[in-house]
Order: C-alpha cells, then structure tokens, then sequence
C-alpha cells in the first residue's frame, strides 16, 4: 500500500449496513449535535453528542460513586417485633449462598456486582483513553467487554424486585430505606443516561484511522 493509497483509505469511510433494512450506505462526518438516519427505514445509525465526551465521563464517575455507596451501606432497615435487621447487595448474595442457594447467589452476584462494575471500570478506562491524540489498540477489545457487561448490569430489575418486595411487607414491619437503596436508585438512572450520552462509532473509528496509519507507517520501514 502506497502513501496515496493509505491516505485515501483514511478519508474514505467504509461502509455502513442498517441493523434494520441492511442497506449499505456511507456515512457522512457529522457535527456536533448531529445524528445520520437511514433514507430507506429511518433508523438512527450514527450521532454525534453535542458536548464530546465530557457528559459520559460525568456520569460514569457520579456512576462510580453510587456503585460504591449502594454496595457499602444497607439497602433498608426493617423492623418486626422489636427485632430488626438490614443487608447490602452484596450481604443479600452471601446470605442466598448460606441459604442453600448458590445459583440464585451468583446470578446476584454477577449481575449486580460484578458486571456493572466492570462495565463502569471500561467505561472510564475508554473514555480516558478517548482523550488521546492516539488511541491505544487494546481500546477497543475494553469497549467490547465493557458492551457486553452492560447487558449484563440488571440494576433495574433488582430495584423493581426491591419495590414490589417493600409492597409486600410494608403492613408486616417498618421499612426504612438506607443509602444503599439511594444509590441503586441512582444507578438504575445513571446507566441508561451513560448509555444515551455515549457514541461508542467515535472510538470505533478512531481505533480503525490509528490501525490503519500504523500499518502504513510499518510498510514505510519496510
């Protein structure tokens, strides 16, 4: 590949199937604000945020924050007859597990634990990245697992469990809710919003442009 070569293929950009009508077509370079729709089905295939990366990283470090908040303090206090008890997310997986449990326990575990904050931990690892004239090649594998684990994080699910629970017993005891249960409020907000807020084509992109100016780069040496 000649410099004229790599350098066409640099401003050229592939193209592009629609996930709905899988018409090919090549996307333009959008502006700030700007998002690109399919002209057969209407999809939205690309947008660009209007304020680049700094509203995801935001929300991924407020996300981060009430990760730890909701895995460190109880969820609820409740009370029966004078005897009250309270648990965390991750109290609740290891009392599932000594209850004879364990698909249950890990299930919990993963979902609410462990995926989500791997997914926050990509994020902000991507995102750091981002801010880089060049983008690490390892940049995009994290974005990958980091998608992936964010299928996984059910932080909505368990709070709609956590309410429909509180329906239940609110005449048997007194429920006092506790930082914890603030927290996963917040996150069941937060990962939708990092979601929205983020363009994962931009890092794409990026990645494959660097890919392809070092592979130029090494047939120049060679």
């Amino acid at each position: 590949m000649n410099a004229k070569a790599a350098a066409h293929a640099r401003a050229v950009p592939s193209a592009t199937a629609c996930p709905h009508c899988d018409l090919l077509q090549r996307l333009p370079m959008l502006g700030p604000g700007e998002s690109a729709a399919c002209p057969r089905c209407a999809c939205v295939l690309q947008t660009r945020p209007r304020h680049g990366d700094h509203v995801p990283m935001a929300l991924t470090l407020t996300a981060l924050i009430a990760f730890v908040v909701a895995n460190s303090w109880p969820l609820m206090d409740l009370s029966v007859l004078g005897r009250s008890a309270s648990t965390t997310i991750i109290g609740g997986a290891f009392d599932l597990w000594d209850d004879g449990q364990p698909v249950t326990a890990a299930v919990v575990g993963f979902c609410a634990i462990l995926a989500p904050a791997i997914y926050l931990l990509f994020m902000l690892t991507v995102l750091l990245a981002a801010r880089r004239p060049v983008l690490p090649h390892w940049c995009g594998e994290v974005l990958r697992w980091g998608l992936h684990m964010r299928e996984w994080s059910m932080f909505e699910v368990m709070l709609i469990g956590i309410l429909v629970a509180l329906i239940k017993i609110a005449s048997l005891a007194t429920v006092n809710p506790g930082f914890g249960l603030v927290g996963l409020v917040a996150l069941a907000f937060l990962l939708p919003a990092i979601a929205v807020s983020f363009e994962p084509d931009t890092v794409w992109r990026r990645i494959k442009i660097d890919t392809a100016g070092d592979a130029h780069a090494a047939v120049a040496r060679r």
